[in-house]
């Protein structure tokens, strides 16, 4: 049998590559160790959150699927950090995990020219006879099966060599329930890529019934809840209810005097674990001036008895982590469904990738999600779908595609992988985004709407109903921009700190006649109101273009630079940046080092026109 395109890991990232690829034209295999599990939401069942929101919306401004699933899936919606300012606010949602996944699987067997098939993944078909480098032929299955393709992309998350830890026990699998990828990371391994081992784990499960939810603070989302998807209808289930609780000084009493007991602190698992995200063993070791954590307690389903315990992420022994649960208010009785457990995974370093996720070193092999070395199902799709667009693109014989920093959240996360090379898992945060009020989530259909459609992901219909709403919004930002009260138009009001077009309707009836979308409101208070930061942040990203596009050849002999500290030249050598821009953002290289080299790409130029 052979494709254009083969996928392996049908997770968060392995939809939105397989989806993507298809969408494009390209005969595509979705290849899953099981095919009742497409989707699944290993850990949380919620999408979104700080940082992470911007993220899902700008995989759906392109044409992705991650929306439109976790809009079908919405039990709970919010936007956070509304006490702050747009630039940092993000969508939240809290999903069915069932419903999550069945609408996952039914966007994937819906996509034209995409088979989704089951099997283990054990190697790949190389042929080695190019002489610069290895070429990606196919994939061999663990039964013998053969699978050509023409574009391979690797998305097999928490899977390969995966262990699960809970206390002194340990299973093999990638998730609870599931085996792992045995051989697949020696594969990687003998095509010379530098691998090394993470961590990442999952809280208890408790039995809704069996808690205490009355002396619980409620915590409820949006009543009209708007959702993720700028093209899909909104959500529809009902709405419902999470709780918070905290943990106490016997909690953490209890949990100190267990540590030995915890693999991490046993020396039983070697990765190292998501900073942002600690277990509760970290927190009380890590915070230990802190007499309390926040506890979320967040329902798995409509109809599921499962609650999620976030908050309290441990790999402790069983009878630990009942012992401690039940010292927090209001799981003092809580029946656990299921304890929690760690997962120790090999990942590949990610700075043996360029700008589309493809490896260097080999030709037809593309990475996304957890095996480049990030934690989030969010992080994960956005991956995903710049690595099958940029497969299909290569199978099609078209350019590659990447995005910038100055242009999304997806520019940046991609942009530190590749540049920076973590060694814990990387999670995207508003700060990492040097030009975040520009890469606000109300407007990622704004920005990334006609890349999509040029992408051949987003049709021309749904490309006019973006340009529409752009020009609705500019239509009522004109329309306050000549409509004065007391000697200043309503643009002018508009900027003021406790001013919003709801505000501003108090002010003067033109205001009220205004109607828009939250969406839509969104933009246009944020386009007046920080008109002036919006264009000094637009003039800076002019600037530094001109410095970005200053293109580096891909062989060029960084060892001739004379001058150029050795730190700084291993690095670009490493790393290979296509863009002086590029190159000034990789750790090591400063401000000299980028002189340096601008002088000799100078030289290099006018020899090239002079021969």
């Amino acid at each position: 049998m052979r494709k254009d395109v083969v996928v392996v890991g049908a997770g968060h990232a392995g939809i939105e590559a397989a989806c993507a690829a298809a969408r494009l034209g390209c005969e595509t295999a979705l290849v899953t160790l099981r095919a009742d599990r497409v989707g699944e939401m290993s850990c949380n069942p919620a999408i979104g959150g700080l940082a992470k929101g911007q993220l899902v919306r700008e995989v759906d401004a392109l044409g992705g699927a991650m929306g439109r699933i976790a809009d079908a899936s919405c039990i709970q919606f919010r936007v956070l950090n509304t006490r702050k300012g747009h630039a940092v606010r993000a969508p939240r949602s809290q999903n069915d995990r069932d419903v999550y996944r069945r609408a996952a699987t039914e966007t994937v067997l819906a996509t034209p020219n995409l088979e989704l098939l089951e099997g283990e993944v054990a190697g790949f078909l190389v042929d080695e006879t190019c002489a610069e480098r290895p070429v990606i032929t196919g994939v061999r299955f663990a039964d013998g099966r053969q699978l050509s393709a023409r574009a391979v992309v690797v998305t097999t998350g928490t899977f390969l060599r995966g262990v699960l830890h809970t206390g002194e026990e340990q299973r093999v699998g990638g998730r609870i329930g599931e085996g792992a990828a045995a051989t697949l990371s020696d594969h990687l391994r003998a095509l010379g890529l530098g691998m090394g081992r993470l961590k990442t784990g999952t809280p208890p499960r408790l039995d809704r019934e069996s808690l205490d939810l009355a002396a619980l603070e409620e915590q409820h989302g949006e009543p009209s809840p708007r959702g993720f998807s700028f093209y899909g209808p909104r959500p529809a289930l009902p709405q419902i209810c999470c709780w918070i609780t905290y943990t106490n000084e016997r909690t953490h009493e209890l949990i100190r005097s267990q540590l030995h007991r915890s693999p991490m602190y046993a020396g039983r698992i070697e990765g190292i674990g998501p900073r942002y995200c600690p277990s509760i063993e970290d927190k009380v070791v890590r915070f230990a001036d802190k007499d309390r954590h926040q506890v979320f307690l967040e329902p798995e389903g409509l109809d599921s008895p499962s609650i999620y315990v976030n908050g309290v992420s441990t790999s402790l022994p069983a009878e630990v982590q009942e012992a401690f649960v039940h010292t927090i208010a209001g799981l003092e009785n809580a029946r656990f469904l299921r304890h929690g457990y760690a997962v120790e995974y090999d990942f590949v370093h990610p700075a043996q990738l360029d700008w589309t996720l493809k490896v260097r070193r080999t030709e037809g092999l593309w990475l996304a999600g957890q095996i480049n070395g990030t934690s989030g199902y969010e992080e994960a799709a956005a991956q995903g779908l710049v690595a099958g667009i940029n497969a299909a693109r290569a199978v099609r014989g078209e350019g590659s595609f990447a995005l910038d920093r100055s242009e999304a959240y997806i520019g940046v996360l991609i942009d530190d992988l590749v540049r920076s090379d973590p060694r814990e898992p990387y999670r995207m945060f508003t700060s990492r985004a040097e030009h975040r009020l520009l890469l606000r989530e109300d407007n990622a259909d704004r920005r990334l709407a006609a890349r999509g459609h040029a992408l051949g992901l987003l049709s021309a219909a749904q490309l006019e109903v973006v340009l529409a709403k752009e020009q609705r919004i500019e239509a009522a930002a004109a329309r306050l921009r000549s409509t004065f009260h007391e000697g200043r138009s309503l643009a002018t009001w508009m900027k003021r700190p406790e001013m919003d077009l709801v505000s501003l309707g108090a002010v003067h009836p033109v205001a009220r006649e205004i109607a828009l979308s939250d969406d839509e409101v969104a933009g246009l208070e944020v386009d007046l109101k920080y008109e002036g930061y919006l264009e000094r942040q637009r003039l800076e990203v002019e600037r530094l273009k001109s410095r970005e596009e200053c293109r580096i050849p891909g062989d060029f002999p960084f060892e001739t630079v004379e001058g150029l500290r050795n730190e700084a030249r291993e690095k670009l050598q490493k790393l290979r940046p296509p863009t002086l821009g590029a190159a000034g953002r990789i750790a090591g290289v400063n401000p000299t080092d980028l002189a340096l080299l601008l002088v000799h790409l100078e030289r290099a130029r006018r020899a090239e026109l002079g021969r």
